[in-house]
């Protein structure tokens, strides 16, 4: 699920939207040590979201198994998931937020864990999809974030340039171009 801009944005949604995005960085930007449970990956996002004033009432993400089967344990990151976050899972990272009768947003990419040592581990974002940032108040986010978006479309784009007609390649040059 992947939240995009249709029509006018309110200053509100772009804060909150903002403020999910910050959540998600969060979470792929978090160095795992090889004992980190999904529900510590869980309170990294979610603290994130509370120092904007906002929360969500489902998990920040679940296992995802062989041929896509989605919500395949043990793996998932909620206050509840206990395991451990081990290499080679592949898992959602999506927060969210919802306004009752008017708006949601949710960012979600699927992201891989990788071993970096033998004491560490760092997510890898396999979804290749733009981040829609009519909806971001760059205002809102640091140099880090900034970073991580610039790098994350900069990576979209290389991956999927050489599969583009030269139409597509305007709209993905368009969605990739560097925040500054």
């Amino acid at each position: 699920t992947r939240t995009i801009a249709i029509g006018k944005i309110s200053n509100f949604q772009k804060k909150i939207y903002t403020s999910v995005l910050k959540a998600h960085i969060a979470v792929v930007l978090y160095k795992l040590k090889k004992t980190t449970l999904g529900k510590h990956i869980d309170k990294v996002a979610r603290t994130t979201l509370l120092k904007s004033g906002y929360n969500y009432s489902h998990g920040t993400g679940h296992g995802v198994g062989y041929f896509l089967n989605v919500h395949e344990g043990p793996q998932g990151l909620s206050p509840f998931n206990n395991h451990k976050i081990l290499p080679g899972m592949i898992l959602s990272n999506e927060p969210g937020f919802y306004k009752k009768n008017d708006f949601g947003i949710r960012i979600e990419n699927l992201i891989y864990c990788k071993k970096i040592n033998n004491n560490y581990l760092k997510f890898i974002d396999l979804t290749m999809v733009p981040i829609d940032k009519e909806c971001i108040n760059k205002k809102l986010l640091n140099k880090n974030e900034i970073n991580w978006i610039n790098n994350y479309h900069q990576r979209i784009f290389y991956i999927l340039k050489p599969f583009m007609n030269k139409f597509e390649l305007r709209i993905l040059t368009k969605a990739c171009s560097v925040i500054v």
